[in-house]
This record gives structure tokens, sequence and C-alpha cells, in this order.
């Protein structure tokens, strides 16, 4: 029953500066766990009820006690535990709606007793009049989060928690004033809680984002230190745009390494650096995850070996991309490797090519194509052979200028059919035993001749002084690009490309002058001889094909001549 004294005009003053002033306390709480206290509090100490209780929205959905007012045993017992979503739904659908307030009566709230949500009894006598409290009687004030709202203030957002309110200080069931008050203040309660979990939500941002960028700060500093303070080279160059490759930054090491200041490496890129040889290699290098070993250029002119890795890092999320190279040198390692290759390929008295070289160099120069296969043949040949995969399995190869090509046997290939390429220059002999101008590749096999009696007389010892001065002067008495080997014991072979027959015999006798003449070993004067034979390599022959052919001259021109002219002495 409504009196006078509860309809708007009769409202003490005093009572909406309580309102007011609670309703501020909201907006000004320090935290969400204050905020929500501050909401329980304030319709105790506001709304004249005697218990009050906040239960919040958990991101699973159920509703947990966060805030309790107006009795300290309550508080103890039932702050903290949850209510599931169902269980709420199912208050809030039964209850009677007063505006945006739910209310249960306690004839109907019996059903209720035993369901989950956190509940604290109290006693009390039984009412006397329509209006008045009962202590089974229920009130609900559900808060959504600020959304749409009417002239009322109704909302129309996602709910947000619920009020539960209880024991009204006169006693009787809030009246029209009463009920909107509450429904007044719930709502400004979801607008207070909804600001207080942005701000601690920000709070956590900016907290969270200072410790990322303390993380990054250190992860800089760490990298800064990584970078400059590294045993081997690091620089940082440009990726992308008209100046990709650009070096941006280098370490000390990296300085020390091509004894350049770090200002003046900032006038270049690795490409400017790299050697001549090695610009492919270098721009075969991916971006992302690349690897190369290539020679670097040093301020002094000369090059050092370096194994040259890339790496990506971008600036920041959606910043510029930067190319991290690594570079590592490889001096000493390619040294070895270059030393033992070549003890692999070289002998190890004289230091000429060895026997596996010399048929690997003449291999080179061959082909199966055979010399007396007509021009247009072998014309229509190469054509029908300009298809095949110039590195398919096959013995390697080398044209003039000395890169390595591979002639291979792909399918197909028979007694009938014989590979052919357009950069390869097929290798012919002169014809018959005069000289008609054809230029060919000479092959000289070189015997000694009274070399066994100086190993015999003087010992080993001198009779490798003796193959070495040999290995010497024939070195001498070629050209450039010529190429002198040591089969082994006293045989030597020479290869000189672009000969006529006369140009072979006048070679083979020059080279013959300079073997005769005296070789002095430990104060004695000796003599050897030497017999060649001159063969001609043409495609179509095998690199023991060609050896054999001129080795078989070498011996007819050695029985051809008297012992004693053989024999220097």
């Amino acid at each position: 029953m409504e009196t006078d004294t509860d309809s708007e005009p009769y409202v003490r003053l005093r009572t909406l500066r309580q309102l007011h002033q609670v309703m501020a306390d909201m907006n000004t709480a320090r935290s969400l766990a204050d905020t929500l206290q501050t909401v329980a509090d304030g319709i105790v100490n506001g709304l004249g009820y005697e218990l009050s209780c906040v239960n919040l929205v958990r991101p699973d959905g159920d509703l947990v006690v966060a805030a309790l007012a107006g009795n300290s045993a309550a508080e103890a017992l039932i702050t903290g535990r949850v209510g599931s979503r169902e269980s709420w739904e199912r208050r809030l659908a039964m209850a009677e709606a007063w505006g945006d307030l739910r209310f249960i009566s306690h004839t109907e709230g019996w059903v209720l007793d035993d369901d989950d949500v956190p509940q604290w009894f109290t006693d009390g006598p039984a009412p006397r009049f329509e209006d008045e409290w009962h202590p089974a009687d229920r009130l609900f004030a559900p808060m959504y989060t600020p959304g749409a709202s009417g002239t009322s203030g109704t909302s129309c957002g996602e709910l947000l928690g619920v009020i539960s309110v209880d024991r009204p200080r006169n006693g009787r069931r809030p009246g029209a004033w009463g009920r909107e008050a509450l429904q007044m203040y719930a709502f400004q309660a979801a607008i207070a809680i909804s600001n207080a979990r942005l701000r601690a939500n920000m709070q956590r941002a900016l907290v969270r984002l200072e410790r990322e960028q303390q993380a990054l700060r250190a992860s800089e500093e760490s990298f800064r230190q990584a970078f400059e303070y590294a045993p081997s080279g690091m620089a940082i160059a440009e990726m992308g745009g008209d100046e990709h490759g650009r070096i941006l930054r280098t370490n000390d090491a990296l300085c020390r390494l091509l004894g350049r200041p770090a200002s003046a490496m900032r006038r270049y890129s690795f490409a400017d650096l790299v050697h001549p040889e090695d610009i492919g290699a270098l721009l075969r290098t991916s971006a992302e995850g690349g690897r190369a070993e290539l020679r670097l250029g040093r301020r002094d002119g000369t090059y050092v070996w370096v194994s040259l890795r890339n790496s990506v890092v971008a600036d920041a999320a959606d910043g510029p991309r930067f190319l991290l190279t690594h570079v590592e040198d490889i001096e000493e390692r390619k040294r070895r490797e270059l030393q033992l290759a070549h003890r692999a390929s070289h002998d190890s008295l004289t230091g000429l090519p060895n026997s596996a070289e010399l048929r690997s160099r003449l291999s080179a120069r061959l082909c199966r194509r055979p010399q007396s296969l007509p021009a247009g043949a072998a014309d229509s040949m190469d054509g029908a052979f300009e298809r095949h995969d110039p590195f398919a399995e096959g013995h390697p190869a080398f044209d003039v200028s000395g890169q390595g090509f591979a002639f291979g046997t792909g399918p197909g290939s028979g007694s009938g059919a014989y590979d052919a390429f357009d950069h390869h220059v097929h290798v012919v002999a002169p014809e018959g035993e005069h000289d008609d101008g054809t230029k060919g590749l000479a092959v000289l096999f070189c015997d000694l001749d009274g070399f066994k009696s100086i190993n015999d007389r003087f010992g080993h010892n001198a009779g490798d002084a003796v193959l070495i001065e040999v290995a010497r002067r024939l070195g001498g008495a070629v050209r450039d690009g010529d190429t002198v080997a040591r089969l082994g014991g006293d045989e030597f072979v020479v290869l000189a490309d672009g000969l006529g027959r006369a140009d072979a015999q006048d070679l083979a006798v020059r080279l013959r002058n300079e073997i005769i003449q005296p070789i002095r070993v430990d104060g004695r004067a000796m003599r050897v001889g030497a017999s060649f034979g001159i063969g001609w390599a043409h495609c179509g022959m095998t690199a023991d094909e060609v050896l054999k052919s001129a080795d078989e001259r070498m011996y007819i021109e050695k029985r051809s001549r008297p012992r004693q002219h053989r024999r220097a002495g």
C-alpha cells in the first residue's frame, strides 16, 4: 500500500543527496573490486536496505558473488561462491517484473531453496500487512552493459550481473519511488562496473605493453651487443627498393676482416666488394636463409674467402625489412681445401699435374663425335642433340675459356649417336704426315734417356733432383695455357693446343735441347737425354687412346735413333 510520503513530491532531500553521493562514489573507486564493493555498500547506505549482494557474470557465463554489504557473517560465507547461469536465468524468468527489477514472493520462491545460487537466509516474523516484507522475499536488479536505452533508462546490452537486496529498513516492499531509485541505481552501477572493467583492462594492457617494451628494449640491447661483439662479421643491409643491398651497419669484426672502417663500409653493397668471379654466387644467394662461399675484397686489394649467410629481420610488425648478413672467415679452410685438391691432382715431387689431372684436362677437350664424320652430318647431329640436358651424367669438360661443361650420354645414346653442343669447340688433328696447315691439340710424350743410370750411380735423391729440374725446364719452355704433366717415373707429357705438325716438331726439338743441358746436383754435372713422341688428339678418341698413340710414337722415335745419341751422358 503506497502512502503519500512514498510519492515523489514528498521524498526527503536528504535521501536524494545520499543517492547522489553513493552514485558518485561508484565512479571514483580505484579498482574493479573497489567499485563492486562500493555498489553493494551504496544500496545499504543510500537506498535503505539492510543487505545487498553483487553477483557478477564471469567469462564462462556463470555468476560469482563479487561483493556483499550489511552482514559480515553472510559476506564471509558466500563471497566468491558461484551460481550457474541456468539457475539465474530460471529465477529471472519466473519473477514478477517491476520495470527492470525482478521480484519473487515468498509464496513462490520456496522452489528455489535448493538450487545452486548462493543464498543467505534471514529470520523474522511473518508479515501482517499485504505490502510488508517477508524474510523469504527476493528482489533482483539485473545490470546490463551500457547500450541503447529509452527514456526510462532501460538498457538493452548483455547481462553484466545481478544485484540482490534484502530487508528494507522500513519493513515494507519498495513503492514506486523505491523501485525507480533501485532501477536507476542498477543502471548507473552497470556503467560504473563497465568503466571499472575498462580501466582494469587498460591498466593490464598498459602493464603488458610496458613489459613488452621492456622485453623489446632488452632484446634490442641483446641484439646490439651480440651484433657488435660477435667474433665473426655481421652486417645489416637494405632490402628492396632502389638501394637494395646497400650496407647500413657493420660490426667491428667485419671491419677488421676487410680492413675498412665502418663509415667507409656504408658506401658499399656486397656486390661492390665481391670478387668478379663470385658475383654469380652472390646473386644466386637467397635472401631468406641463403648461403654462399665467395671472396670479398679487402682495402689492400687482396681477397678473403668468406661464408656468407642471409636472413631477413623486420624493424616492427609492419615496418621495413632488412637483410642481416653473417660473414665468417673461411680463408684457412679454403687454403687447406685447395692444398688437398692440389695434392690430389698434382705430383708431390715436381708440382706438375699428375696422371689423373692430365687425363681430366685431356678428356675435357674431347667429345665422342669422330673426326671423320662429314660436316653436314655433324651439323644435323648438333641440331638433333641441342635439346639434351647439358648437365646430364657424363664426363666433365671445359671449353677454351676454362668453363666447365658436361657431355652426357643421355637416354638413347648408342654407337650411332654422339652428343654435340653449340659451345663445344671440336678438336681436329692434321691429316697425313706433312703439315697441311691444320692446327690441333698436340700431345708430346717425353721419356728421359739415361735416367736409370743416374738413379743407380748417385741414388734416388740425385734422381729426384734431376726430375725436379727437368720439370722446371719443361714448364719454362712452353706457352701459358699449355700443360706439362708427369705421368710417373721419368715420363712427362705436354699438351699444346693450336699447333700444326711443323710447330709440334719444333716444340719437341726445343724441349729436348732444354733437357739435355747439364744438370748440377751436389756439385756434379749430370746429363740426361729425351725421346719425344708426338700424338694428336681429336674428338672421337678417349684420353687413354690419345696417350697410347703418343707413347707408341715415342718408342718408335727412341728406337729410330742410335743408342749413343739417345743417352746424353
